[in-house]
């Protein structure tokens, strides 16, 4: 190595390391946007405490490595369209709807944010996904029931 290729390269480093220190970025936390159906946590019950048990037992501690938006819009169509449309305007990283009527609100709020269902009986059937081999869009989840299953099941 030539003594002036020698000076660029350590020249060129000695300016580039300061840059590239100062570019290190601070890690996001994923807020997850959850819209329940009843009107609290309480009356939720034991499917609140389930969610909220089953992501510790993975690992997610709410405010620590995540961030849960919870909305309860107890029974309320209107308050489904206006609790959907606000947990979209929050940015979330995903939308989770639990239980049947609580998916359709959250699938009408967006088409591009990934949305997980819980206890839709039948995605298929509901559109809210092609096939449950290859389900397409933005929805996936979880379903107790559902035509396709039952030769499967058999």
């Amino acid at each position: 190595m030539r003594r002036r290729e020698f000076i660029t390269l350590v020249g060129g480093a000695a300016v580039i390391w300061p840059l590239s220190a100062r570019a290190q970025k601070t890690a996001r936390i994923p807020r997850i946007g959850v819209l329940w159906h009843a009107g609290s946590a309480e009356e939720e019950g034991r499917y609140f405490t389930g969610f909220i048990e089953g992501l510790r037992d993975r690992g997610y501690i709410d405010g620590s490595n995540i961030i849960l938006e919870h909305r309860f819009p107890n029974e309320m169509p209107d308050r489904f369209r206006k609790m959907a449309a606000d947990l979209v305007s929050l940015n979330v990283d995903v939308l989770v709807g639990v239980g049947s009527q609580t998916a359709y609100y959250v699938k009408d709020a967006t088409s591009t944010r990934p949305i997980v269902f819980i206890f839709v009986p039948d995605p298929v059937g509901a559109k809210f996904m092609i096939s449950l081999a290859r389900p397409g869009g933005n929805a996936t989840g979880l379903t107790h029931f559902a035509a396709d299953l039952i030769g499967k099941r058999l």
